[in-house]
C-alpha cells in the first residue's frame, strides 16, 4: 500500500500557531537530520524543551520534537529528527520538507530544563541516541553563561557513525576546559571512546564526585530507569535526578478481559481491553483525539471522564479545577472498568 505524505499546513491550529521557514536541512548520521527554522517573530524556549509540529494539513496530526538549538547562543530553532520507519511524522520532515518551506509549531513545552542563573552543582550530562538533543541544548547553555561550572557528559551510542553532533562536541571540548565528554560505542569503537554501555562501575570509576552533581538523564526508557538507579546508588539525591519524561508511554493491555468505554457525545459503546490506555481505546475505535508526546507531557490529549475506574500516571499540564473535574490526559489514563467519556 503506497502512503501518502502530508501536505503542508498553511494555517495555524490551536496548539500549533508559530509559523517558521525552513533554512536548511542537514543531514548529521544516516538516520539522522537537522531542520534549521527561521522565525520571523519572538519565540520564547529553554534549553532542553521541545515543541509540537503540524504534521498533517488538517491538524489532526501532532508530533514532539526537542528543540535541539540554544536560545541566544544558536542562529537558528532547530529540530533534530530521526528518520524512522513508516513514521509519519519523521519521514515527512527528513525525506519530505525542504528549504523554503513553512512548518507550523506549538509554544515550547516540557520540564526537561536546567536552571543557569548561578550557584549550581556541577553537571552530570548522561544520554544514548537521540536522547543526546535536550543534552546538547543545554551543554551549550551552561558552557557558555557559567564557565566555572562543571559538566561532564556520557554519550552512549550503537557505533561512532551515530553521533549526532559530533563536529559541534570537538569543538565545544576544545574550547570550554571544564567540559568532559565521554562517547561509549557498543560496535567500532575508536580511540578515546569506550567500548560497550554505560553501566554502574564507569560511573563509579568515572565520576567520583556524582552525589555531589545534578544528574539530567535522556534517552530511550529502559536506559533511563538503569542509568538513574545507578546514579541513585551512587548517592545522588532523589531531587537531583532529572529525566526526561518525553517518551512514547507503553500501552499494557490485558487480553483475558474487556470493559466498555461509552462516549457521550455522540452516544456509542465500544468494547477495550482491561489495561488498555484511554488513548489507545479511542484510537481504536476512531474516536476524535489529539494525541503528540503520547508521554503526558504535552496535555494534546486532555479529555474528561464522566465516570469509570482507571489510573493515571501522569496529571502533568492539568490545572486543579480540571482534575476535580475529570478531565485526564489520555495517554496516561489506564483503564480498569466500565469508563464514560464526554
Amino acid at each position: 500500500m503506497m502512503t501518502i505524505p502530508p501536505r503542508f499546513p498553511d494555517q495555524p491550529v490551536a496548539l500549533c500557531h508559530n509559523r517558521m521557514q525552513v533554512y536548511s536541512v542537514v543531514r548529521e548520521t544516516p538516520d539522522v537530520w537537522t531542520l534549521s527554522l527561521i522565525n520571523h517573530d519572538l519565540y520564547s524556549y529553554r534549553p532542553g524543551q521541545f515543541a509540537l509540529v503540524n504534521i498533517g494539513e488538517s491538524g489532526e496530526v501532532l508530533r514532539a520534537y526537542t528543540l535541539s538549538s540554544t536560545p541566544g547562543i544558536s542562529r537558528f530553532i532547530t529540530l533534530t529528527v530521526r528518520h524512522i520507519s513508516d513514521g509519519v511524522g519523521s519521514g515527512w520532515l527528513t525525506q519530505q520538507v525542504k528549504a523554503g518551506d513553512y512548518l507550523w509549531l506549538s509554544d515550547a513545552q516540557g520540564e526537561f530544563v536546567c536552571e543557569t542563573s548561578g550557584g549550581e552543582p556541577p553537571l552530570l550530562l548522561l544520554a544514548a541516541g537521540c536522547g543526546v538533543t535536550p543534552v546538547m541544548s543545554i551543554a551549550r547553555d551552561v558552557l557558555a553563561h557559567h564557565p566555572q561550572q562543571s559538566v561532564q557528559v556520557f554519550y552512549s551510542v550503537r557505533s561512532p557513525q551515530e553521533v549526532i553532533f559530533a563536529a559541534e562536541w570537538q569543538r565545544l571540548a576544545a574550547r570550554y576546559p571544564q567540559l568532559k565528554l565521554t562517547v561509549l560505542a557498543e560496535q567500532h569503537a575508536q580511540p578515546g571512546q569506550i567500548a560497550g554501555r554505560l553501566s554502574q562501575d564507569i560511573l563509579q570509576s568515572q565520576v567520583p564526585d556524582i552525589s555531589a552533581r545534578r544528574v539530567m538523564i535522556c534517552g530511550p526508557a529502559p536506559y533511563m530507569t538503569l542509568a538513574g538507579n545507578w546514579a541513585a546508588e551512587l548517592g545522588a539525591a532523589a531531587q537531583n535526578i532529572i529525566k526526561e519524561q518525553f517518551q512514547t508511554v507503553a500501552e499494557s493491555i490485558s487480553t483475558d478481559a474487556e470493559l466498555t468505554l461509552t462516549r457521550l457525545t455522540p452516544l456509542g459503546n465500544y468494547r477495550v481491553p482491561v489495561g488498555a490506555t484511554l488513548l489507545a481505546a479511542m484510537e481504536q475505535h476512531q474516536l476524535p483525539v489529539t494525541a503528540a508526546c503520547r508521554a503526558g507531557v504535552c496535555g494534546s490529549c486532555k479529555t474528561r471522564v464522566i465516570s469509570g475506574k482507571y489510573q493515571t500516571t501522569s496529571t502533568m499540564t492539568l490545572s486543579a479545577a480540571e482534575i476535580a473535574g475529570g478531565y485526564v490526559l489520555a495517554c496516561s489514563c489506564q483503564l480498569e472498568g466500565d469508563v464514560t467519556i464526554a
